[in-house]
């Protein structure tokens, strides 16, 4: 019997209501909820696909089912049960902390988790075990914007909702490329301006992005140079009398201070920092000034930065010096990068707070969170923070990890470290959903935990608003939730001697965690205590919602007072730092990090499905194309690409979305899909092997957003293509045995593809051709070993080939193929198994070097719409035949060929190729 349940997506911070269809113990399907005031219905590429990734092959193929541990490092890990795995757990943690106290030890938990997750998980390490080392994967997003809220505003709450981005007069995106990173908010940004055509979008962002490509106004900054460009606009609009002096008098304190420093930042000095036109600086500072609503959004462009909380309160000094907040359509709105990275700072989950925004400095709020939680104290010393956590582990300081739900071996900059820290750590312990992710190859313990559809709780999103988690289908194998492993091993923690006797963790529900922490919320900021989860399930709810309360507050500080000492925001005067590492002759290209459209994170969910690879299917750097020619390098050749901390090889691309002296790379591309063996003899670990560790000292937040860098060509010249169509029912296994052989090359690529089957592409490179023992490994994890397969080899030049096709009732198709030495061929050929094409007439040609692509097989065009598979080459030939306005055309391409409008994730694409192909008859 199929059945209906209400949920939420696990990816972004926009929180989407999500309905999960089920039958019996299986997910079949899933579309937004409709009554969800944060989508309304709608859902990304990456939220309609979710029912996808929970199919019983995924589960069976990709997902920790059993508790599992290593004897020894780089062992295979042996099943053993919950009880045994605890105690060991339990054993390691107590011995290190009796020998070297509780410091010795460190938790690295994640903003995908649940509230009640992270609850439990900080009372733990704080509560019992006495240290503040435990560290979440949201400082690596959220942490900046946390500590500009509170040094400006008081406290970590940002004070404008999502109705706000329908009331804007001025939408001001800076870092962020919304389009791609919060598509859904991006929806309504469209709807509110077409609907509104005077609303104005100014976007500040190094690189031309769709949301900039969206924009009435477009900053193409310097790197690192915000700071700079938002002083300059306060000065202009002091310059312009644009600042509202009676809002500042009456409700802010400091601007004296602020006002004497942005004296300094002229628009010459401004311009040439920043490498804009003085005259869209005055335009950018007008329009924030003087619109009768300012909204601004921010993200990791931010955060992500040495000077990130900088940074945030410089764009925050605009709003209280415009007097542009407490207002509907108005004040500076950060959107979280994580589904409930908002819960996780809700509880303290950070090495520097702690419980309902308390701050680990403040005696008396440590009293209030001992006392809640029955213990003698907590300790008052900062914890190690992520970046920190990893470089003492790396240090031998640090002697125990247990990671839940993240993936520092791909996530954390500066991999050689990271690494190092997982192989000198004593005892590692990783809880997780997906066995695949890199840090689970470090682990000496794997417990499985309950993922999507699975799990119960809560989640707050970037409005503060509160929504139910609840599971549609019972928990797989022998998973159990986050929360239940966390209390099991704190009692038998307990009973090694650890901490006070008493009983700490009661639990027996996620409800009965959600009680508690709902508790400790009492008269705070973001006090909840008139919320249950009965009220939940009806429908989310934004805080503060204090008991008493008939309804929660949309918009913070409507009355101008602010949870300051005296009521009063503060202006933050803070100068302009350089990134930490500037560009120079050795490393003259500045490189950032960014978000795939289709892509989440390190991809271990959204990697699994083919068909979020159509839009960007392979890893590469892009370059600007001037650069490319003026170093001699070719798009799609072969570069290393090398920071002060190591080295990755990647194809190349061109791109006019970068100026001169930039190089940009996915954040999601870490050793799962890209790698190699470097030089030094260890595996290459992605695009984090580059990264920069160097943090914000306010926030502790890294600066993944600049690296500098070099890229020289790589002299591979021996080259390997092989792809193949996999059964579905071991499909990720055997892509997962591709995977282990990356490190046989020096650069190597392993990626699926594939929308109703799926497939994987393996690509690698060498100096000379390889053993054949190893491509003969190749064949046999693709099945290209099977009897009836084609084959061609010629030892002397490198060359080998081998092709599986396979007779149907209704034609021949091509199974599987392998391209070594010459990989010419490789586009034509591609195109005739992955369009799963005729391919009888074709044998011959597949086993022939060099051989040209037959005129009836060209390649087919990038994919730019994923729900519609459609193809650029179709839309560009489309558009072109349509007539009228931008707007007229778009709507014809949308009718005829129907992409952008399932999700919408392609229609910024889609404005872009319209604006950029002219009509035929206007052509001619």
């Amino acid at each position: 019997m199929q059945k209906e349940t209400r949920s939420t997506c696990p990816y972004c911070g926009v929180g989407c209501g999500v309905i999960i269809e089920s039958r019996r113990d299986q997910i079949i399907g899933v579309r937004g909820d409709p009554e969800h005031p944060a989508n309304f219905g709608r859902l990304c590429s990456k939220g309609a696909t979710l029912h996808l990734t929970a199919t019983r092959e995924v589960t069976q193929q990709v997902r920790l089912l059993r508790p599992m541990r290593r004897l020894e490092r780089g062992a295979t890990p042996q099943t053993l049960g919950w009880d045994a795995a605890l105690e060991l757990a339990a054993t390691r943690f107590a011995n290190i902390i009796r020998r070297d106290g509780p410091d010795a030890v460190g938790f690295y938990v994640s903003g995908q988790l649940l509230t009640e997750d992270y609850y439990v998980f900080n009372k733990l390490a704080k509560g019992l075990i006495g240290t503040n080392n435990i560290d979440t994967n949201s400082r690596l997003c959220m942490s900046s914007a946390v500590a500009g809220y509170k040094q400006t505003l008081g406290a970590d709450a940002p004070p404008a909702c999502y109705e706000d981005l329908e009331l804007a007069d001025c939408l001001f995106i800076a870092g962020s490329n919304t389009a791609w990173a919060h598509p859904i908010l991006f929806r309504r940004i469209e709807e509110a301006r077409k609907r509104r055509p005077d609303m104005k979008l100014v976007v500040v962002d190094p690189r031309r992005t769709d949301t900039a490509s969206s924009a009435d106004l477009f900053l193409q900054i310097q790197p690192g140079s915000d700071v700079v460009l938002f002083h300059g606009m306060l000065h202009l609009m002091l310059w312009e009398g644009w600042t509202d002096s009676a809002y500042i008098a009456a409700h802010t304190r400091g601007f004296d201070e602020l006002k004497a420093l942005v004296r300094e930042y002229t628009p010459d000095r401004v311009a040439q920092t920043c490498g804009i036109r003085k005259e869209d600086l005055a335009e950018a500072a007008r329009l924030f000034a003087t619109s009768p609503a300012t909204l601004s959004l921010y993200c990791q462009g931010l955060n992500q930065s040495s000077s990130g909380t900088a940074k945030n309160v410089a764009l925050i000094n605009l709003h209280l010096a415009a007097g542009q907040i407490g207002k509907p359509g108005a004040g500076p709105f950060s959107l979280t990068g994580q589904p409930n990275a908002m819960g996780g700072r809700e509880v303290g989950g950070l090495a520097n707070l702690l419980s309902a925004h308390r701050d680990l400095a403040n005696p008396q709020h440590r009293a209030e969170v001992a006392a809640l939680w029955r213990v003698p104290s907590v300790p008052d010393q900062p914890g190690k923070t992520a970046i920190e956590m990893f470089q003492a582990a790396a240090d031998g300081q640090l002697k125990a990890l247990w990671i839940v739900c993240t993936n520092p071996a791909q996530s954390l900059p500066d991999q050689a470290t990271v690494r190092r820290a997982l192989q000198r750590a004593e005892f590692v312990v990783v809880q997780e959903a997906f066995a695949t992710t890199a840090t689970c190859d470090f682990a000496d313990l794997l417990l499985p935990a309950t993922s999507w559809g699975e799990k119960n709780g809560t989640v707050t999103n970037s409005e503060r608003r509160i929504s139910r988690v609840l599971p549609a289908v019972p928990a797989p194998g022998q998973t159990r939730h986050d929360w239940q492993i966390a209390a099991d091993f704190a009692r038998r923690l307990q009973s090694c001697g650890i901490g006070p006797r008493q009983e700490l963790f009661p639990y027996d529900s996620a409800e009965s965690v959600w009680n508690e922490h709902r508790e400790s919320t009492r008269s705070r900021d973001l006090d909840i205590t008139g919320l249950s989860y009965a009220q939940l399930e009806q429908a989310p709810a934004q805080w503060p919602w204090p008991e008493g309360a008939a309804t929660g507050k949309p918009r913070l500080y409507e009355d101008g007072v602010f949870p300051t000492d005296d009521g009063r925001a503060r202006f933050i005067a803070v100068k302009h730092q350089p990134v930490a590492e500037p560009r120079d002759a050795r490393y003259p290209f500045a490189l950032t990090t960014g978000r795939l459209r289709d892509q989440w994170h390190g991809m271990s969910r959204t990697g699994t499905l083919g068909r979020l690879f159509g839009h960007v299917a392979e890893p590469a750097i892009q370059m600007n194309a001037q650069d490319l020619a003026r170093r001699g390098l070719k798009e799609g050749e072969l570069v290393h690409v090398t920071s002060r901390r190591g080295s990755i090889v990647v194809p190349l691309q061109a791109s006019a979305d970068l100026a001169s002296g930039q190089a940009f790379m996915a954040m999601h591309w870490g050793a799962e899909f890209l790698g190699g063996m470097g030089t030094t003899g260890h595996p290459l670990a992605g695009i984090n092997a580059l990264t920069n560790p160097a943090y914000c000292p306010s926030s502790r937040q890294p600066e993944l957003k600049h690296t500098a860098v070099k890229i020289l060509p790589a002299e591979l010249p021996w080259k390997l293509v092989a792809m193949a169509w996999l059964p579905d029912d071991t499909a990720l296994r055997q892509r997962e045995a591709v995977r282990q052989l990356m490190a046989r090359f020096p650069y190597a690529s392993c990626v699926p593809f594939g929308r109703q089957r799926t497939g994987v592409l393996f690509r690698a490179a060498a100096h000379e051709a390889p053993p054949d023992a190893l491509l003969e490994e190749i064949e046999t994890v693709l099945g290209l070993n099977a009897a009836g397969a084609l084959r061609y080899a010629d030892r002397k030049r490198g060359q080998r080939r081998s092709a599986l096709l396979t007779r149907g009732p209704q034609q021949t198709t091509l199974d599987a193929i392998l391209l070594a030495g010459d990989t010419r061929a490789e586009a034509w050929i591609r195109t005739l198994l992955q369009e799963e094409l005729p391919a009888q007439d074709y044998g011959r040609l597949l086993l022939l070097p060099g051989t040209a692509a037959p005129a009836a097989l060209a390649p087919r065009g990038r994919q730019v719409c994923a729900c519609f598979n459609v193809s650029e080459d179709a839309i560009v030939a489309q558009l072109a035949r349509c007539t009228g306005s931008e707007g007229e055309r778009l709507a014809a391409l949308q009718q005829r060929l129907q992409c952008g409008t399932s999700c919408g994730s392609c229609v910024p694409e889609l404005q872009r190729l319209a604006r950029r192909t002219q009509p035929q008859q206007q052509a001619a």
